[in-house]
């Protein structure tokens, strides 16, 4: 019989450099999850995507056992990547920040699609870009 899940977490989280402390720390507590035992086990899983934030999934149980999946990071940070922008632009409309390929775009949808509402690779770019043009990234051909 499947466990019943009691509490359901989403969180944005530094691969490889999750620990104890706050921000994390109290919400897992909160939770009745044993925060050391999640954030080896988060580390361990993420070590290899070191620094890029990443998207969590944690299913507490009524017997206080949990389960953690790990999603694609958010478009945002992808975007910020490959741009090599530190933030997106506070008036996008007016203040370009960086810019991204076309090429670029596909690289991004093709890492989300997995995670979007979409398996077309053309409406998953309409996506990503979409949320570049919000950030202030400018896309040229």
């Amino acid at each position: 019989m499947a466990k019943k899940v009691v509490k359901m977490l989403k969180l944005v989280i530094s691969a490889g450099q999750a620990n104890p402390g706050p921000p994390l720390g109290p919400i897992l507590s909160q939770a009745g999850v044993n925060i050391k035992q999640f954030t080896d086990q988060f580390n361990t899983q993420t070590r290899q995507m070191a620094g890029t934030k990443v998207r969590v999934i944690v299913k507490i149980y009524a017997d206080r056992t949990y389960s953690f999946e790990i999603k694609t990071p958010p478009t945002s940070e992808l975007i910020k990547q490959k741009a090599k922008v530190k933030k997106g632009s506070g008036v996008p409309n007016l203040k370009k920040v960086g810019q991204l390929t076309s090429k670029d775009l596909e690289e991004i949808a093709q890492t989300k699609l997995e995670d979007l509402n979409t398996t077309d690779i053309e409406k998953a770019k309409k996506i990503v870009e979409g949320t570049a043009k919000q950030m202030g990234v400018k896309i040229i051909e």
